[in-house]
């Protein structure tokens, strides 16, 4: 019987939900780190990855056609071998939408109500009205900013829709430059420093590509509207840490909140632990209890497409671009 494995918890309704949709296939769950060597190479299908069953699903002999991961970043996965393999390849992209657009918002409104510097009072006892932290001297609001969002997917449109509803401006870079319903002002990628000269907040949701790595640096620093707040949902490695730091030392960035980082975890001793007008999430901002359920409606989705022989409808990733 033709086998997919998924190395993700499932609850009994998600199992059903598989099950119905691949009649004649075997549905086996199971952790990377138990997983039957034999099974792995008979896998036709499999949801999750762990490098731990590479050789299985990747040598000449095993049955893989195809991978849905459970994230929407490709760029830790052996996309060569995938690629020589013929393996289709889906990825989560839609998942996090939801949970990272309001951990952006959340970012914003704390550099903008200064909620972060009354956090740290507050486990000093201290009562303090003077919320000034470096860059940001003033109480201040969302509304009638600009929010300039690089990286314009599901997840930019997600936080554009939020920003609109703060009353704010919006600009988008997208690699297409195609046009959205919730951005005012849309730049393909070589807008990308105009667009940074309009942002009182830069928001990063760039995946991970040879295009994209450092291509916030300091030619984008210095482009970008003096004072601006830079949020970094994306990935670590499209920003030039070095320069962001000097960025934010010089107050060109007045603030920054940062969920990724090129090195994970961020090293104890770096610069950044230390910077008072710096937010630090430890990589969670796709994070939510309704992760699950999302994946497996993308997955079931795709299921029922390819047990038709169709093509697969939702998040097929290209391997040129590696999205």
């Amino acid at each position: 019987m033709k086998q997919i494995v998924c190395l993700h918890s499932l609850t009994p309704e998600q199992t059903q939900l598989i099950e119905q949709a691949a009649p004649g296939y075997k549905l086996t769950v199971v952790k990377s780190t138990d997983a039957d060597p034999a099974l792995m190479n008979e896998a036709e299908i499999l949801v999750g990855w762990s490098r731990q069953i590479a050789d299985q699903v990747l040598n000449q002999d095993s049955r893989l056609k195809w991978l849905q991961t459970w994230s929407a970043g490709v760029d830790t996965l052996p996309l060569d071998k995938l690629e020589q393999k013929g393996v289709l390849l889906t990825n989560s992209s839609g998942v996090h939408a939801i949970p990272i657009s309001e951990t952006i918002l959340g970012m914003m409104l704390s550099f903008s109500r200064q909620l972060h510097v009354s956090v740290r009072n507050q486990l000093k006892h201290s009562w303090e009205t003077n919320l000034s932290a470096p860059g940001r001297d003033t109480l201040s609001e969302l509304h009638g900013r600009t929010a300039v969002i690089v990286g314009v997917g599901e997840i930019g449109s997600e936080t554009a829709r939020l920003a609109k509803a703060f009353g704010m401006r919006t600009v988008g870079v997208r690699r297409s430059g195609k046009a959205d319903p919730h951005v005012d002002e849309m730049f393909t990628m070589d807008g990308l420093h105009k667009a940074l000269s309009q942002g009182d907040y830069i928001i990063s949701v760039l995946p991970l590509t040879d295009e994209t790595h450092h291509l916030l640096n300091a030619d984008a620093w210095a482009a970008a509207k003096p004072g601006a707040c830079f949020i970094n949902a994306g990935r670590g490695p499209t920003v030039d840490t070095a320069s962001l730091l000097e960025a934010l030392r010089s107050g060109q960035i007045s603030c920054a909140g940062l969920d990724v980082f090129e090195k994970e975890p961020l090293p104890e001793d770096h610069p950044l632990w230390d910077m008072e007008q710096v937010i630090i999430t430890p990589h969670v901002s796709g994070s939510t209890d309704r992760y699950t359920e999302r994946v497996i409606d993308i997955f079931v989705e795709n299921l029922k497409a390819y047990v038709q022989g169709k093509e697969l409808p939702r998040n097929l990733v290209n391997y040129e671009r590696a999205y």
